[in-house]
């Protein structure tokens, strides 16, 4: 079974096909490695795709501890996998936790990206209402405890930026919320509860995000609601972003819309890679 070592000695399981650029795909909560079949399946014919689950996430390692489940490891845990397979850089595709971690990887280690394609980032980040945010990762970390995987599957099925994935797609959405299902219920628990809960809010991170120069391409589904400011304060300040929302769209956006997403981000890593994805004109910008 292919897996790469952290420096802590937790094992991930990877995933590759295909020969080229590589790119690097990172998952969100709810998901794992297997939510990116349909983008590996379409980025393999001209790329070296990379799709792997994080720590907590079987077949991975599921630590014990919860403080080894923090920003940091995640986010070094991508470079983990790059160095495991002798990558020097990739594009970074991630979606919400793993669009989170990609950025992490522009603020740190900016040298071993191409690009990054940040989709569904974001949620939990209004310091208004940080606290509550993070008590109610407490409390989801609680029910993954005491209630299971599965009966949290249930649960979280229809939350608000879950819906339109429902609407568009009732088998895709079933089948996504069976294979939560099957999650490790103390891995989920120990991330959302560490990674999830205790990760800074991106609006606290303005200065050093401006300092960013990697192509970046933000995607918001226009019905995440959670995802919307957020998206729009990125592409305000990293200095090569450009942002496209999804009509119609929720959270999952590689599944909702799995064709648009392929054709969006093949676009723009094709621009990324000519070298016709830099900082933004000045010229376009009204002046206030």
């Amino acid at each position: 079974m292919p897996h790469a070592v952290t420096r802590d000695h937790v094992h991930l399981y990877f995933e590759e096909a295909g020969s080229g650029t590589p790119i690097l795909f990172l998952h969100e909560f709810a998901a794992d490695h297997t939510n990116w079949e349909p983008q590996l399946r379409y980025f393999s014919r001209g790329h070296r795709c990379i799709a792997y689950s994080a720590r907590g996430y079987a077949p991975s390692d599921v630590p014990g501890p919860a403080d080894v489940y923090t920003y940091v490891h995640f986010y070094t845990d991508a470079l983990a996998v790059l160095d495991r397979l002798n990558i020097a850089k990739a594009h970074f595709v991630g979606l919400s936790m793993g669009a989170y971690s990609s950025l992490q990887v522009a603020l740190h280690a900016p040298e071993r990206m191409l690009s990054m394609t940040l989709a569904g980032v974001g949620s939990g980040s209004n310091l208004e209402h940080l606290e509550a945010w993070r008590a109610q990762c407490r409390a989801n970390a609680e029910q993954f405890e005491t209630k299971g995987s599965a009966e949290v599957a249930k649960l979280t099925a229809e939350a608000p930026g879950r819906i339109p994935f429902l609407v568009k797609d009732p088998r895709g959405h079933a089948e996504f919320y069976a294979a939560l299902a099957r999650h490790d219920a103390k891995g989920s628990a120990n991330t959302m509860r560490s990674f999830q809960g205790a990760r800074p809010s991106i609006y606290t991170m303005t200065e050093a995000i401006r300092k960013v120069a990697t192509p970046a391409l933000i995607v918001c589904g226009d019905e995440d609601d959670n995802c919307i400011e957020p998206s729009l304060f990125l592409k305000k300040h990293l200095l090569a972003a450009g942002l496209t929302f999804f009509p119609k769209s929720g959270h999952v956006l590689n599944l909702e819309e799995p064709a648009l997403f392929n054709d969006t981000v093949a676009r723009f890593i094709a621009l990324a890679e000519a070298g016709r994805w830099g900082p933004r004109d000045p010229r376009s910008m009204v002046l206030a």
